[in-house]
């Protein structure tokens, strides 16, 4: 699945950013994710967290995981859309359920949740552009 060469067909926004800005913004992103989610997991699996403030990172990773293919490998807009307001769901989700317990968690996470909310926009538009 050639995602550059796929991105680069697609009809898009005039502002949406070049295919080489994704690789260096995901690169920082996965660091912090790797970082604050593996806490979030070890802190459940120690018990030092409840599951349940767990489980919205756990299904944030699985959307997350889930959109290359459903955009790049499917071709599926609609359902990369939906996906995308599910990452976007999740990740607020998570970060307002981590607050009260580790805070630094859901402040790192701040460059997530903005690219996330811009990655949104995008993909609703990108869906409407290529129907």
């Amino acid at each position: 699945m050639n995602t550059y060469t796929s991105y680069q067909e697609l009809i898009k926004p005039s502002w949406s950013p070049p295919s080489w800005v994704f690789g260096p913004v995901w690169t920082i992103l996965y660091a912090i994710i790797a970082v604050t989610y593996g806490t979030v997991f070890y802190k459940a699996f120690t018990g030092a967290l409840p599951w349940k403030v767990a489980l919205p990172f756990a299904l944030n990773l699985v959307f997350n995981f889930s959109y290359t293919y459903l955009q790049f490998g499917l071709k599926n807009y609609t359902l990369a859309s939906v996906d995308i307001l599910l990452i976007l769901g999740t990740l607020i989700w998570a970060l307002m359920a981590i607050y009260p317990y580790i805070k630094w968690v859901a402040l790192a996470n701040i460059p997530y949740l903005l690219w996330v909310s811009f990655a949104t926009v995008l993909q609703l538009t990108i869906t409407y552009l290529n129907r």
